[in-house]
């Protein structure tokens, strides 16, 4: 019996996924609580979302620091086997089911595209 090898994943000592050395990244603008952010979505080679960068048009501030340390994490956990959507339902939201953070809303605007995707 002959195995494929293609699909098993590397995995790094400590668990993480390796990521190809060479891999899309795709830009994301967009608006969450009165601030403009820009989004790098890097991707496995299987299409999965692998890194998120996020910052905050506003640099040198809070909210870019917090912003750009969620996406941080979010990779970390991304790369350690956490779903994109894993990540959106853990995150906090407001009353009416919104996110409340921008990693959350970029979350939310991946998931919705992916929907839309034919």
């Amino acid at each position: 019996m002959e195995i494929d090898l293609s699909a098993i994943k590397e995995l790094t000592e400590n668990g993480r996924e390796r990521l190809p050395n060479r891999r899309s990244h795709e830009l994301v603008d967009f608006q969450h609580g009165g601030f403009s952010y820009t989004a790098g979505i890097g991707r496995f080679a299987d299409g999965r979302v692998a890194e998120i960068f996020l910052n905050a048009a506003k640099t040198g501030t809070a909210v870019e620091a917090a912003a750009r340390d969620a996406a941080i994490v979010a990779s970390i956990a991304l790369q350690h086997g956490a779903s994109p959507a894993t990540l959106q339902h853990a995150l906090t939201r407001n009353g009416d089911g919104t996110a409340s953070g921008p990693l959350g809303a970029l979350l939310d605007l991946l998931a919705a595209r992916e929907c839309a995707a034919p």
